[in-house]
């Protein structure tokens, strides 16, 4: 049985007095961690406030990024190590606006995977297609080529550490959410994917999430999937009525 995971992942919002606030109102619900994984993923300079906050609360932290190397000369990235530092336990790494905004490449998000796992984060690995792929009928073959080049050299071990995260780009930021069938359908062709290569138990073991404009009035539907294990919200994780909504419609 895989353990549902809810996550918000805040992006470039949220001020730390605004985090102190809303980490208020979670904590309310941090009993429902006995039945679920609940992560948020603050503004780098939230963690720390948050760290203090959430302690003892079973309420996990993840940074949106991390730099592509161990750690050195460059200016403006944080490392795997610091975030371990700052509290976190998980790290959001793929994500379509890094793909698009930052022209992260599938050899870069390797090599971030890589060094995530070998410090000891929990990855959240994100992958997607885009409204023109998905028209020309080739989500698949993007899927494909994502979990390829991002998990590529990587083994068992370190892929333990691995959830994967479907978002489809056609639906973050513009109010379209893929149906429960539609996500179904890529939630199952990765975990086939994931079979073919590494076998059975670790492909009924791997926790996939979908995100993509999740709201309270559709988390439900989609978590009733068979292939579904969790959500990454976006928007709607920087309400914190609509983020408790969304974890108590699972109940």
């Amino acid at each position: 049985m895989r353990r549902p995971i809810i996550v918000g992942n805040w992006k470039m919002n949220m001020l730390i007095s605004d985090a102190d606030e809303w980490i208020a109102g979670l904590l309310k619900n941090s009993y429902l961690t006995e039945a679920l994984d609940i992560v948020v993923a603050p503004a780098f300079t939230s963690l720390a406030v948050l760290r203090d906050r959430i302690e003892k609360s079973g309420i996990k932290l993840a940074g949106q990024n991390i730099g592509q190397e161990i750690g050195g000369s460059l200016t403006g990235e944080i490392s795997a190590t610091m975030l371990k530092d700052a509290g976190c336990s998980y790290v959001i790494l793929g994500h379509s606006e890094r793909r698009q905004y930052f022209a992260e490449t599938d050899e870069i998000i390797n090599k971030k995977i890589s060094i995530a796992c070998n410090q000891g984060l929990n990855i959240i690995f994100c992958v997607g297609e885009s409204l023109v792929e998905r028209d020309s009928g080739r989500t698949n073959e993007i899927i494909e080529a994502q979990l390829s080049g991002g998990l590529a050299n990587l083994n068992l071990i370190q892929l333990s550490q691995l959830a994967i995260a479907y978002e489809p780009v056609w639906a973050i930021g513009t109010g379209h959410t893929a149906t429960p069938d539609q996500a179904q359908d890529v939630h199952l062709y990765i975990r086939a994917w994931i079979r073919k290569l590494f076998g059975t138990n670790f492909a009924e073991s791997t926790r996939i999430l979908y995100g993509g404009s999740v709201k309270p009035e559709t988390s439900k539907s989609l978590m009733n999937q068979s292939d579904i294990d969790g959500l990454l919200v976006g928007k709607a994780s920087l309400k914190i009525r609509e983020f408790c909504d969304i974890i108590n419609s699972l109940f």
